[in-house]
């Protein structure tokens, strides 16, 4: 080997002097950068693309739940059109149970059922307590029904209003 294969080129003044491994540094550095700048970009673009499909499944919820009562809703109109066209106070009660009954059949086919209350233990999952009594019946029985509530799938979707007993009145000791 001779001198010049020895010497070091970083060392020799005469060979010009690059910083070549922290350039390569910076351009991986700046080369992550960009691809973390672009990932940030799409997760973004994912979240709006995500709020806006929830957003369109709830329009299309909302939608079929129309589309379910829109025909109560006729029904109806057309039993107070024939109401007022002829008067008929008897066929307007027979038909405004039939549409009841139309309507209890969408909320059956929806999963929905009413809680039954009355006479039975109350249950905060199920009940929402307005009244409390001294009763002849047991303790936390109800005795009085409000407004009904209705379950879905197992699910409460709005409690029955009700009055729970207290258990019979406490005699007082003379």
């Amino acid at each position: 080997m001779n001198d010049d294969e020895k010497r070091n080129p970083i060392e020799d003044p005469a060979v010009p002097h690059t910083d070549a491994p922290a350039e390569a540094e910076a351009t991986e550095l700046q080369s992550c950068i960009e691809r973390l700048q672009r990932m940030q970009a799409e997760f973004e673009n994912y979240k709006k693309r995500i709020a806006r499909d929830a957003a369109d499944r709830e329009e299309r919820t909302s939608d079929q739940f129309l589309l379910d009562v829109l025909p109560l809703y006729d029904a109806l109109g057309f039993a107070f059109e024939n109401y007022n066209r002829d008067k008929d106070a008897e066929a307007f009660v027979a038909g405004t149970e039939r549409i009841f009954a139309q309507f209890e059949q969408t909320l059956s086919t929806k999963g929905v059922s009413r809680i039954e209350a009355l006479g039975k233990g109350f249950d905060p999952a199920y009940h929402e307590a307005l009244l409390s009594l001294e009763t002849e019946e047991p303790k936390n029985t109800i005795v009085e029904e409000f407004a009904p509530g209705y379950v879905r799938n197992g699910r409460t979707l709005r409690p029955s209003k009700v009055a729970v007993s207290q258990g019979p009145a406490k005699e007082e000791k003379e």
